[in-house]
């Protein structure tokens, strides 16, 4: 196994850079970086001064804390060297090392090295990326406990009830020539029958999980002067997008993340809708519908201190297919009214400029994506993968419910358990193959 180098930390500069690596010469290559006759024991930090090499000036002075295997994260020797973050110090320092015969890691190699000495198991792989990833307090916390093993310990023991209901059939066939009795019969479809309760529920959580996990779009819309672009200034907490009384002020789309409630929205404001001639305004106005059709939620903002027109029941109309809010600004101006808002009567009231309804606006919005689970503070599924492969474990324990009660012969129904059996194998990675491997960890960043 080769050794592998990589910067840990962000690129850029910094106050301190972390350069990483793993493997069998890793402790070798690093004492090489040195002419300081020290000896490095590990977990404990060293401060050395790295050399280009013998007679050369200091490079750097660094501190280097070395991990002995297996007690490591890789389970190989692994070494980091927290430099200063210049960037021209980590590049030096890193040709340094592929010099003295480390090679560069790949996205996630580190990690994928950890799954292969049985560190961590995949399931928790992918945590790490998503706790890197993740853009909320919420999120973060279902990724650690993802971390900290709480999926792959919730699935062993469904692994463990199927493998027995497996065996239970499996012996049926090997030393019984008849079928199994009628108590052998139902114990198998009650242990079936609980099963599938339960990777159903860890199916159902997912509707919660991947709003952690990926976030919602959110199009803020509406005619020219409105106040979308106050209300985008107001939702971020800060004076983002320009803001002014001349109508078309905003000409292109302007997105930024906001934590609303634990689940990460991306806000898009946008030009305002109306029949232009100016070239610049209408590819703005293009953009704004192209955010609209992508958005997972439409914020149509309208003007509450002037009468609704043709144009305002124009945009109602069109948006009303589509998850809406009507939001009907200003309502801090002298004669606000939305009694002649017809359709737009149930919109929710609020100032962009003084607040007034911006905390019922963020409740609104969270209550449109308020998912089963959400709040209760328990395990969700927030990847995609770990979904499909747990609804698939699920339709199989269906299937062989099903072939139970027809009666079918033991062979029949064991063909979908076996099913089961892997596709819960290849979330934690017992029986995911090296194609699958790398198409997970190829979405990793490099120094993980």
């Amino acid at each position: 196994m080769s050794t592998i180098v990589a910067l840990s930390t962000p690129r850029g500069r910094g106050a301190i850079g972390v350069i990483r690596l793993s493997g069998p010469t890793a402790l070798t290559i690093t004492q090489s970086l040195t002419l300081d006759a020290k000896q490095f024991e590990p977990r404990k930090a060293t401060l050395i001064h790295v050399r280009s090499g013998p007679g050369a000036e200091v490079l750097d002075e660094v501190i280097v804390t070395f991990f002995e295997s297996p007690n490591s994260l890789t389970g190989e020797d692994v070494v980091e060297i927290a430099c200063h973050g210049s960037p021209a110090v980590i590049r030096q320092i890193i040709d340094m090392t592929l010099d003295l015969g480390a090679q560069l890691a790949g996205p996630g190699e580190f990690t994928l090295r950890a799954v292969m000495n049985g560190k961590i198991d995949l399931a928790e792989a992918e945590a790490i990326r998503d706790l890197i990833d993740s853009q909320t307090h919420a999120a973060a916390k279902q990724a650690a406990r993802q971390l900290n093993g709480e999926l792959s310990s919730t699935l062993q023991p469904l692994k463990d009830r199927l493998l027995e209901v497996i065996v239970l059939m499996e012996s049926a066939l090997e030393f019984v020539e008849d079928d199994l009795p009628e108590t052998s019969r139902t114990l198998v479809h009650d242990r079936l029958q609980s099963l599938a309760r339960e990777l159903e529920k860890l199916v159902a959580s997912y509707s919660a999980g991947h709003l952690l996990h990926d976030g919602v779009k959110v199009a803020i819309t509406g005619r020219p002067n409105v106040g979308k672009s106050s209300l985008f200034n107001r939702l971020v907490a800060r004076d983002r997008a320009i803001v002014t009384d001349v109508p078309g002020t905003t000409r292109d789309t302007l997105t930024e993340s906001v934590d609303i409630g634990g689940i990460p929205m991306v806000l898009t404001d946008t030009a305002g809708l109306r029949s232009t001639v100016d070239d610049v305004e209408t590819l703005g106005i293009a953009r704004a519908q192209q955010a609209m059709s992508d958005a997972d939620l439409i914020l149509l903002v309208l003007d509450g201190s002037v009468p609704i027109d043709s144009e305002d029941r124009d945009l109602i109309a069109r948006t009303s297919g589509a998850r809406r809010l009507l939001v009907v600004n200003k309502c801090d101006v002298v004669g606000f009214s939305n009694a002649d808002l017809d359709g737009a009567s149930d919109g929710i009231k609020i100032s962009a400029k003084t607040g007034e309804g911006i905390e019922d606006l963020r409740a609104m919005m969270l209550a449109e994506f308020n998912a089963p689970g959400l709040e209760s503070g328990g395990l969700l599924i927030t990847n995609a993968r770990h979904h499909d492969l747990l609804n698939r474990a699920h339709q199989e324990v269906l299937k062989a419910i099903e072939l139970s009660r027809e009666q079918r012969s033991e062979e029949m129904v064991l063909v979908p358990l076996h099913n089961s059996l892997r596709y819960l194998g290849e979330i934690t990675g017992e029986t995911t193959t090296e194609d699958i491997l790398s198409k997970i960890f190829s979405t990793f960043c490099i120094g993980k």
